[in-house]
């Protein structure tokens, strides 16, 4: 029986009402019901609504001055200097001249459809009480050595998020000094406040906000870090941080009960991110306080329900996978895990353990570090307990600290962390103190959404429903289907969607169950070259792969690549004198395309990656403009890759044999 949703989906595509996916498909008699969702907040609906959803993309992770780093880094922007930017406003860049006034500006080269501003939760009081005259705290030790913005000022505000039972500093939020509560709810209502004058909420839908924030746990070193997305304005009246919340299974029942279960229409879900320098913390297999199967199986339920979505790229580098670990990774070495890494190989290997001082880019590296495998733990403790805790849909980001979200474009990068990289120079320079890899660091991804249209209600429920995707920067469109009988001449006309949502279900999904009869499953992808600044073309594409990981019969993890469009043999390059791209590709590949080793007895996942042909990395644009004479050391290192090639990552879609369903 296909679902009431698909047999809807088919008597509107029969009758001729959807011809593809255009923004300008108006809302034919378009129920609340039909949604499968309803608005939880007073708005006009949209009247670019598509059943068949529109592709929107945004920026789930930026900051601006109000967060401590961002301050320390210099930038001055605000929240409303960041939403400007976002819908196409210049934004003015360090450094500032004697008067205060920015030297650089910079523009998005097309405006993004959403975001999320995500200041760190930990000290947005400690920051205000420091730079108030009038605070009680301002003539402090931590407040004066804060302001100093030198590398102590980083330690004396930050150390507290290393350990694991963390304390605010008494020398800014103790007694007689500052009222960090109050001061905390002050910039917390800044940050809706932006929000909420940034959000469209009339018909023409042309830019949606999230209120969110990022939670830095830090945990010895480790990368913890989860951005916190809400659906709706229905917010706490502070945000949960590494202080109150001082590991992620505090945080999630902290949401759980602060939010969802406290405040009518609250709702939230958490994103890990940068998980390549987490020590293999983040995503380490273990169930804190669980006493029996039964426990454990609640609490890896409650960490998906939790954190339906993983952030796979940002500026500091590429999670999806990595080569060179001793054992342990399935599968044969892949290429393309060499893209756009903050080190490369040898490493150490963590192995079956974790680490620490990943966040300053130190200690062991896991394999649980990228999410690939992530992906596989997922099924092995599916197979355990019947619950996969780590069933990621798959997002990117920036994590801008220059209140410039979405700013991706190779060919611009203006840098993503204030005075430490506001000249060519810092840019291209080597490590800093706190582990800045410069020249290694990249200016971010996007994350892509398939939703009904651009409101908070729509885009938050393609989070839930995984039907997201990440690009490296560029604006790939992919569409990704699976089903039993999806027809082959899917690809041949204007209805891929349309059949895809009657025949499968869209990336981000468990396959159906599989009836009797039936092979191997079928998976469509379509992909469209994304165009790059206006009146240039973009670079073409080259293929598209679809990476497979299942547990085998004898329960062993495997993985494997598989080419299914396009030629990876194509010989495209580019000049890197000139940064011309030539040879051929391809504006549009698509695929209808069956698993060739499909076991019916084997949990599985599959994901697909686009590639795009070779283009010039962000630092060979920087060195082509200096004079030769005037480059520096890393201009001509040949760790450091000259030519990159951009790329899309979808979520995966599931498959669990019949005794799972």
């Amino acid at each position: 029986m296909l679902p009431c949703r698909r047999i809807f989906f088919l008597v509107l595509w029969a009758f001729g009402v959807f011809s593809g996916c255009s923004e300008d498909s108006p809302p034919v008699g378009v129920s609340p019901s039909d949604r499968g969702w309803v608005y939880t907040e007073e708005r006009e609906p949209c009247s670019a609504y598509n059943p068949l959803r529109n592709l929107y993309f945004g920026d789930l992770h930026f900051h601006t001055t109000l967060s401590h780093d961002g301050w320390l880094y210099g930038d001055l922007s605000t929240p409303d200097d960041a939403y400007g930017f976002a819908r196409g406003r210049p934004i003015g860049l360090e450094p500032y001249d004697e008067d205060g006034n920015p030297t650089r500006e910079l523009e998005i080269d097309r405006p993004l459809d959403f975001a999320a501003l995500t200041e760190h939760s930990e000290f947005l009081a400690e920051t205000r009480a420091c730079l108030l005259p009038d605070s009680k705290a301002y003539d402090s030790f931590p407040c004066r050595t804060f302001r100093a913005m030198n590398f102590l000022s980083t330690i004396v505000m930050s150390n507290a998020l290393f350990f694991p039972k963390p304390e605010r500093s008494n020398g800014i939020c103790g007694p007689g000094r500052a009222d960090c509560p109050a001061l905390a709810r002050q910039v917390w209502q800044e940050i809706r406040d932006a929000a909420e004058a940034a959000y469209d909420r009339t018909s023409a839908c042309s830019f949606t906000t999230f209120v969110g924030y990022e939670y830095t746990g830090t945990t010895l070193g480790a990368n913890l870090h989860r951005n916190v997305i809400f659906r709706n304005a229905h917010v706490p009246d502070l945000p949960l941080s590494y202080f109150e919340e001082p590991t992620p299974e505090k945080l999630w029942k902290g949401l759980e009960s602060t939010c969802r279960d406290g405040i009518k229409g609250c709702d939230a879900l958490a994103i890990p991110h940068n998980s390549n320098e987490s020590n293999g913390k983040k995503f380490f297999v273990s169930y804190p306080g669980a006493g029996s199967i039964e426990e454990e199986r609640e609490a890896a339920a409650l960490r998906a329900r939790m954190e339906p979505l993983v952030e796979i790229f940002q500026n500091k580098g590429d999670s999806e996978c990595m080569n060179g670990f001793s054992g342990g990774v399935p599968g044969e070495p892949d290429e393309l895990c060499d893209f756009e890494k903050l080190f490369d190989p040898p490493f150490e290997d963590c192995g079956d353990g974790t680490g620490l001082g990943g966040a300053m880019e130190l200690g062991c590296t896991s394999r649980l570090d990228y999410v690939r495998n992530v992906l596989l733990a997922g099924l092995e403790e599916e197979e355990r307990l019947g619950v996969n805790p780590y069933k990621l849909g798959i997002v990117g980001g920036t994590d801008t600290h220059n209140a410039t979200p979405g700013a991706v474009a190779e060919d611009r990068f203006a840098g993503c962390l204030g005075n430490e990289e506001d000249t060519p120079e810092k840019r291209l320079g080597p490590a800093t103190n706190l582990g800045h890899s410069k020249v290694r660091m990249n200016p971010g991804g996007l994350t892509a959404v398939w939703a009904e249209e651009n409101s908070r209600d729509a885009i938050f429920e393609a989070f839930h429903r995984r039907e997201t995707y990440a690009t490296s920067g560029p604006r790939i469109t992919v569409r990704f289907f699976g089903g039993w009988n999806l027809a082959g001449e899917m690809c041949s006309g204007e209805d891929l969607a349309a059949m895809g949502y009657a025949g499968g279900v869209p990336m981000g999904s468990n396959l159906p169950e599989r009836p009797a009869g039936a092979d191997a499953p079928r998976f469509a992808v379509l992909a469209l070259g994304g165009p790059d600044l206006v009146g240039r073309a973009g670079v073409p594409l080259q293929r598209i792969q679809i990476v497979k990981g299942w547990i085998s019969e004898d329960h062993h993890p495997m993985l494997k690549v598989f080419e299914v469009a396009g030629d990876p043999h194509n010989e495209a390059g580019v000049d890197l004198e000139t940064c011309r791209t030539f040879g051929q590709g391809f504006d549009r590949l698509c695929t209808v395309w069956s698993d060739p080793e499909f076991r019916a007895e084997e949990r599985a996942f599959y994901y697909v990656r686009v590639v795009e042909n070779p283009s010039c990395r962000w630092s060979t644009y920087e060195c082509n403009r200096l004079p030769v004479e005037e480059r520096p050391e890393n201009c001509g290192d040949s760790q450091v890759r000259s030519a990159i090639q951009d790329r899309a990552w979808t979520s995966p879609i599931w498959y669990r044999p019949v005794l799972d369903e």
